[in-house]
């Protein structure tokens, strides 16, 4: 690879441009009142913590009023917080409380469907076809099964449900004869909006208002590349999804002197088609860009300082960047990095492509390895193949390195937050926690499991309670309800160990590398810098190395040791390197990544 220097030229002054957000699953975070469910009580106990942590902002995962069939993006009331999570006195107490700590607080918005029991859907179900109610979703009648019969027993088009199964289901009407089919590219309580009925327009921008009028700082867009769908919607061949991955397959070991994650085209079958790839009549199309504008047009009413971030499985680089062209939305999630995996020639051109994009249209890149959608990075690098994207893993799949995860995931995490631009940390990846791998069945909850009849194993395995304190049940997740309940999902033994409060203060610690790592980047204002590929940099041999300012940037996903180059000192190591010792360390060991200051 060339070396080349990636500016983030026209990188705009407000707080999001180099903001580490921390990503908040709100059902898993912390229980307040100890009946086993994560709350918004349990969010503002623990906001010391993340003020220690050294994060930014915190992003909250949907806490609206739900029937939780798919964890909460099923929204039945966009303006109520869900009796699960506490109340709306609960949220204004909680944003005030991170404003007073200098957290900003971004919440979901979850615009491509709603829930079947949302007042509108209810609506549509008691009226007619044709109606203004069923206008505001996608309903059509039926395909004849015998052309001229007019029964409409068919689906109007042949689309798959991104959950597996068909995208269409059928209603029963008010005189009880089969009536109209209604779309849903999720599951089947969660009927997708009509975004070409300007009343749908105007409901979201008020629930935009209403948020923005509690004060919020930021929205992250859920499925942000979904909504308008192509006119006539036409069949299509394809399969779409909203996560690349496949299930865990079994993979055996790279060859010697292939760095890890290295394969050749015979070996690929056993990874999914893009979530993009053949283009699909409902997924990146034109018209979401007007959408974006319009809503961009509505936080402008607030200030410069509010932002949006867009949940968009798009590619390539380039056309992700026209979600975060100035008149659109703030930021984009950066996929093409967390599909990276521990790879340093996949992790350089991710890296190149990103910046070069955002670049291109004068807006920050962002970073990000996990999230409540996808496999722990800590699990995933530790399979034989650690490119591989499994749409989670389950008992009799594979099972990771534990050790050898956690070691490229701390090492990751270090590149991660030495690049320029925007970090997101998923909760619990400051501990280390990994999948929880042998979730039983009949634990499991994730609609993706049920719709695929268990072919895929589903995103329960990222989304466990996480471990406050080793010798409390529930490893303290509800110790602040002082309450007995279990957790809503089973945790691993394995969290014991990794608790906070075992870690807290225990030199070498991931929690502590986390804090030292955040320390270093506000010190050093990395995520304000720009990125200029060192000498040494070598990713067809596993080695990637980069300055930011004044630091150097080594990270070796290789088979052998790295000399430390002369005339550098270790700042920062993954490993589990004394602090006393870091100065004097002359090698990057395999599996870890390194911050370097010049003598």
């Amino acid at each position: 690879m060339s070396k080349q220097t990636v500016p983030v030229s026209g990188q705009p002054p407000q707080w999001w441009a180099d903001a580490v957000v921390y990503q908040i699953y709100p059902r898993s975070f912390a229980d307040g009142n100890g009946d086993g469910m994560g709350d918004l009580r349990g969010v503002m106990d623990r906001l010391p913590y993340l003020e220690k942590l050294g994060v930014d902002a915190i992003w909250l995962s949907p806490f609206y009023k739900s029937p939780q069939a798919d964890g909460g993006y099923d929204v039945a009331d966009y303006r109520q917080v869900d009796p699960l999570f506490g109340s709306l006195a609960d949220f204004d107490a909680m944003l005030l409380d991170a404003h007073r700590r200098g957290l900003k607080v971004i919440v979901d918005l979850v615009p491509n469907h709603t829930s079947d029991e949302h007042v509108w859907f209810q609506e549509a179900l008691a009226a007619e076809p044709g109606s203004r109610a069923r206008d505001r979703y996608i309903f059509r009648p039926g395909k004849d099964s015998v052309p001229g019969s007019g029964d409409g027993t068919r689906p109007p088009n042949n689309w798959k449900s991104i959950f597996g199964g068909p995208a269409w289901s059928r209603v029963t009407e008010a005189d009880g004869s089969p009536g109209e089919w209604y779309l849903h590219l999720f599951d089947t309580k969660q009927p997708d909006l009509n975004w070409e009925n300007p009343e749908v327009h105007e409901e979201m921008r008020s629930v935009l208002r209403f948020w923005l009028d509690r004060g919020v700082d930021g929205f992250r867009v859920d499925v942000a590349h979904g909504m308008v769908k192509e006119k006539g919607l036409p069949d299509w061949e394809g399969a779409a999804a909203m996560v690349e991955g496949a299930s865990a397959v079994p993979r055996e070991p790279a060859p010697p002197g292939d760095a890890p994650g290295a394969h050749t085209d015979a070996e690929e079958p056993h990874r999914a088609v893009s979530p993009v790839y053949p283009p699909s009549p409902f997924f990146d199309q034109d018209g979401v860009h007007d959408i974006y504008r319009d809503w961009h047009r509505v936080l402008a009413e607030y200030g410069s300082d509010r932002m949006m971030v867009a949940e968009a499985w798009v590619e390539p680089a380039e056309r992700l960047a026209r979600y975060v062209r100035p008149d659109e939305m703030q930021q984009a999630f950066n996929f093409d990095f967390l599909l990276a995996g521990w790879n340093a020639e996949r992790m350089a051109e991710a890296i190149d492509a990103s910046l070069a994009a955002a670049a291109s249209v004068g807006a920050p890149c962002t970073w990000v390895l996990s999230n409540h959608d996808t496999v722990r990075h800590t699990t995933r690098f530790g399979l034989s193949d650690p490119t591989m994207f499994p749409k989670g893993i389950a008992a009799d799949d594979e099972q990771p390195d534990a050790a050898l995860g956690l070691a490229r995931a701390r090492a990751a995490t270090l590149v991660s937050l030495a690049l320029p631009g925007s970090a997101y940390l998923y909760q619990g990846e400051e501990l280390g926690l990994p999948e929880h791998t042998t979730l039983p069945a009949d634990a499991r909850q994730d609609p993706s499991f049920f719709r695929t009849q268990g072919a895929e194993t589903g995103r329960d395995g990222c989304r466990v309670p996480l471990p406050w304190a080793a010798e409390l049940p529930g490893y303290g997740f509800g110790s602040a309800g002082n309450g007995n309940a279990q957790p809503w999902l089973p945790q691993p033994e394995s969290f014991g160990s990794l608790a906070a409060d075992v870690q807290d203060g225990e030199e070498g610690s991931t929690l502590e590398l986390y804090r030292a790592a955040l320390a270093f980047r506000a010190e050093q204002k990395l995520g304000r810098g720009s990125l200029e590929w060192a000498e040494i940099n070598a990713p067809e041999s596993g080695l990637l190395a980069f300055h930011n300012g004044d630091v150097l940037v080594v990270a070796n996903m290789g088979f052998a040791s790295a000399p430390v180059p002369e005339g550098y000192a270790v700042a920062l190591a993954s490993g589990p390197v004394p602090a006393a010792e870091l100065a004097s360390a002359r090698e990057v060991p395999v599996d870890s990544a390194v911050y370097l200051r010049r003598k």
